[in-house]
């Protein structure tokens, strides 16, 4: 079975797909993969990282979402009152946009690396955007 790997930045962490809890959006974004972005510091939501996707549509609607993905959570907001985004978070989040709070799915928890995300948050927020790529080897 291929192992799902988050490459941001610098940084590399292992992850898993959330299969059971999310099976339309880990479907959909497996069709997408490899994928890539940049991530940003959010602006309303806390401590997390985003991929703004503009209208990139991936057919799905919600599952298994919420609105405080917990640090490792990657959760898809597929679109609707804000513009599609993936977000990860790396502390508290109350997810939010400038239309007030959203709910995402989370589809993918990170397994390896954890130590390494407010590392990577702090990165994101000094040193501005950096490179993402979802894969699977």
């Amino acid at each position: 079975m291929p192992k799902l790997v988050l490459h941001a930045g610098d940084f590399t962490f292992d992850g898993r797909f959330e299969d059971e809890l999310a099976p339309k959006t880990v479907a959909a974004f497996r069709k997408a993969m490899p994928f890539e972005s940049q991530a940003i510091h959010v602006r309303w939501s806390g401590e997390a990282v985003w991929m703004p996707l503009g209208d990139l549509d991936f057919g799905v609607g919600y599952e298994n979402h919420t609105s405080y993905p917990a640090p490792g959570q990657v959760i898809l907001y597929p679109g609707g009152i804000s513009e599609t985004e993936i977000l990860l978070g790396y502390g508290g989040v109350h997810f939010a946009s400038k239309m007030g709070q959203l709910a995402g799915n989370h589809f993918i928890t990170l397994t390896s690396g954890l130590d390494r995300l407010a590392e990577l948050g702090k990165t994101v927020l000094w040193k501005g955007a950096q490179k993402v790529r979802f894969e699977e080897v």
